[in-house]
């Protein structure tokens, strides 16, 4: 596996989707009465992106985008947030972006996603091939581009071409149901896949679907551990996580805040949790900064927009207490 103090310079590699979100408006709203929406990057990847570059790393991402004002609109985005997208390819043809059309609410949150003809599924092999991996400090990359073909053959491509170059693999599980032909498929795939990874970051659920049953969500963490991962954290909701390394395991709490919805908690949490290993690289911390970021994503309209910055992290932590392990 690869050496992890790699991390701290803070470059990351980020293969997956950019999208639209829009938020019907004002906060509160449910889809069915909404008149006027709120539009904002999107897609689990350039969200994730969106988070490191607000909290002083660096990111590029790797995708498709279509070739439309969908598209230009992402790309626009991209820019707006100092993600690099010199890898970002456009797809024509029937292709089009991720759109989600979300609630901000903080309880029976309604999204509705649109997925069909997704660019970033269209990424290929080659597209991965050339890149430079050498320069980055790890390649991060989510569960959702392995969910289809071309892109899922393209990202272990990346996976062999990151190793090769020494950088340390980091997989969010992001389980998106709708994106799979079946619960079976997504655990084989996501299986494999976590088993090259040095970074390994998921929910309950999500282990759950990987280890093929929920009860044996955790005992899959663990063995992923025992086979060679560096860290894997298993998240568990408002009950915290546990943080599964060689020399052992952390149990964890939360940090609470006034939240507004659900959405992006999971993608503030690598990015805050990235953005901790860079400095210094102790795990625990990076748990902690990844918590505070997500109790932060969850306070706010959106999620990249929803991303705070180092400082806005660096108050609430010295503001805020986590809650005690369940």
């Amino acid at each position: 596996m690869a050496d992890l103090e790699r991390l701290r310079s803070g470059k990351f590699l980020v293969i997956g989707r950019a999208g639209m979100d829009l938020y019907a408006d004002p906060p509160g709203t449910r889809l069915e009465e909404a008149t006027r929406f709120s539009a904002a990057l999107g897609g689990s990847s350039a969200n994730i992106a969106a988070g490191l570059c607000r909290q002083g790393c660096q990111a590029a991402l790797v995708t498709r985008v279509s070739d439309d004002a969908v598209g230009r609109f992402c790309l626009a985005q991209l820019d707006s947030y100092g993600i690099d997208r010199r890898y970002v390819r456009v797809e024509g043809g029937e292709a089009r972006n991720s759109l989600a059309i979300v609630e901000t609410r903080a309880t029976d949150t309604q999204s509705v996603l649109y997925r069909h003809c997704a660019a970033d599924f269209a990424m290929v092999p080659d597209d991965l091939h050339h890149l430079p991996y050498s320069e980055f400090s790890a390649l991060v990359t989510t569960g959702t581009v392995l969910a289809a073909q071309p892109s899922r053959d393209a990202c272990f491509a990346a996976f062999e071409h990151a190793r090769a170059a020494g950088l340390p693999l980091v997989f969010d599980v992001d389980y998106r149901p709708y994106s799979w032909a079946s619960p079976g498929e997504a655990a084989e795939v996501y299986a494999r896949a976590a088993a090259l990874c040095d970074i390994v970051i998921g929910n309950d659920v999500e282990f759950g679907v990987m280890a093929g049953d929920h009860d044996a969500g955790l005992k899959a963490a663990r063995a992923l551990v025992a086979d060679g991962a560096r860290v894997v954290v298993y998240k568990m909701g408002e009950h915290g996580a546990v943080t599964i390394t060689p020399d052992g395991e952390t149990r964890t709490g939360i940090y609470r805040s006034r939240a507004i919805k659900p959405t992006g908690a999971g993608d503030g949490f690598l990015a805050g949790f990235l953005s901790g290993l860079t400095d210094g690289g102790d795990v625990g911390k990076a748990v902690a900064r990844g918590s505070a970021t997500a109790a932060l994503v969850v306070s706010r309209v959106g999620c990249a927009p929803a991303m705070p910055t180092s400082a806005e992290v660096d108050r609430f932590l010295t503001t805020s207490e986590m809650t005690h392990p369940a």
